[in-house]
């Protein structure tokens, strides 16, 4: 009997300590928010843009519900700083704003070049309800309420087509990192990493941003372009990289994923394209006399995905004559950066903490200067080892048979045909 009654007590005292759904939540009381766009007005002010879920709508994309009108709506407020924004949005909507699902925030160009966007995260950091690993990016040449109104037509939501778009140009070009706001944050308190942020712009008519016929038509009017990476020095934005330059960046941070290479071969520009399957690269620092250098080292793996011109890909010379092209051209790339990089006098790569990493004693001088005086002067070598492993579904391209027929065509040898 003791037993049932020790069991009895236990569970009793057990349900006593259960919490409940004291914190629950109903879908109907909040207003849930998938991305913040800040931007300043003429006046000074924050403006917020908060794109905010119509449930009904999405369910009808996805098989349920009416389906009728956009997937979602966006409020802006002002205000002096971003908890004034919020309150002021308050004003507008009918529910709680719920920041749990907030997977993007976009900081407006002019807002980040000349107010800086150090104190927007500081407030961003102390909420307890948003996400710090959630995405950042900076709209290019357009404001953050441009790309957060824009709809598009295969993600309708516009932030979920940032987001993938952002991580699929990571993987297949190389030009854009996924950056979160506990990476921004370490970044800002680094005294050894400048940090960068991925870029978006708008390509088309922004008059027609947020129309629901847009989407009806088969060139969309306006689409939502990744342009590649924000350099953040001392909080505001000082460059923008594109091209050879940004994936040169991602490629000495060690973060390309998948590329394509492109070389000059017999005189035809972009001739042989290289994709790029596996790559490393190691950094390592070095002290003499007091003076860091940096050593680059580049490996490179991947296959040959077309020619524009004959090249005998059976011929294992002709493979490394390939090899050296593709090494001279990703360390013109590698070494174009850096220099340009060493001229903003922004350490983007990691540079000083490679330094800190092998040199503890040496870095605790080195830092107070890092950027102004000792980045820019450094030197930098740079070496790189590409392999061809695979040529695809054949090695000898047709180009070469079409080559050899010119020849002797041209020669006069038609191989028998004409004669009696």
């Amino acid at each position: 009997m003791s037993h049932r009654f020790l069991c009895f007590f236990s569970i009793i005292g057990t349900m006593l300590l259960l919490s409940g759904c004291w914190s629950q939540k109903e879908l109907t009381e909040l207003a849930i928010i998938t991305s913040l766009g800040i931007d300043k007005n003429e006046k000074g002010e924050y403006v917020g843009s908060f794109q905010i879920i119509i449930p009904s709508n999405v369910g009808g994309m996805m098989g349920s519900g009416n389906g009728e009108g956009t997937p979602f709506i966006v409020h802006t407020a002002t205000g002096n700083n971003l908890v004034e924004v919020s309150d002021n949005l308050s004003k507008k909507i009918s529910r709680k704003q719920y920041f749990s699902h907030t997977g993007l925030v976009v900081i407006g160009e002019e807002l980040a070049t000349e107010e800086g966007i150090m104190p927007i995260f500081d407030i961003l950091d102390r909420d307890t309800d948003f996400r710090t690993s959630a995405s950042i990016v900076i709209a290019e040449n357009t404001s953050a309420e441009n790309i957060i109104k824009t709809l598009t037509p295969i993600d309708r939501i516009s932030a979920e087509n940032v987001l993938k778009t952002m991580q699929y140009t990571q993987q297949r070009t190389g030009q854009n990192i996924d950056v979160k706001v506990n990476d921004l944050i370490r970044g800002f308190i680094s005294s050894s990493r400048v940090p960068v942020i991925s870029s978006m712009r708008l390509i088309g008519d922004e008059e027609r941003i947020g129309e629901m016929e847009s989407l009806q038509d088969t060139l969309p009017d306006v689409v939502i372009e990744a342009s590649g990476l924000a350099v953040i020095y001392d909080g505001k934005l000082v460059e923008l990289l594109h091209g050879d330059k940004s994936r040169g960046a991602v490629w000495i941070m060690d973060k390309i994923k998948d590329t394509s290479i492109f070389i000059d071969w017999k005189e035809k520009k972009d001739a042989v394209t290289f994709h790029v399957i596996r790559q490393k690269t190691n950094i390592s620092a070095h002290i003499k006399n007091k003076t860091p250098s940096i050593s680059v080292h580049v490996e490179a793996e991947g296959n040959i995905d077309g020619l524009l011109v004959p090249v005998n890909l059976n011929d294992l010379d002709e493979i490394h004559r390939v090899e050296r092209k593709l090494e001279e051209e990703i360390k013109k790339q590698l070494e174009n950066t850096i220099q340009h990089m060493q001229e903003l006098k922004a350490d983007i790569f990691g540079f000083g903490e490679a330094v800190h990493r092998s040199h503890p004693k040496a870095w605790r001088e080195l830092e107070k200067r890092w950027n102004e005086d000792h980045f820019p002067e450094m030197k930098v070598n740079v070496r790189v080892d590409a392999y061809v492993r695979r040529s695809g579904l054949r090695n000898k391209s047709f180009l070469n048979e079409v080559e050899i027929n010119k020849d002797r065509i041209e020669k006069g040898d038609m191989g028998g045909e004409g004669e009696n």
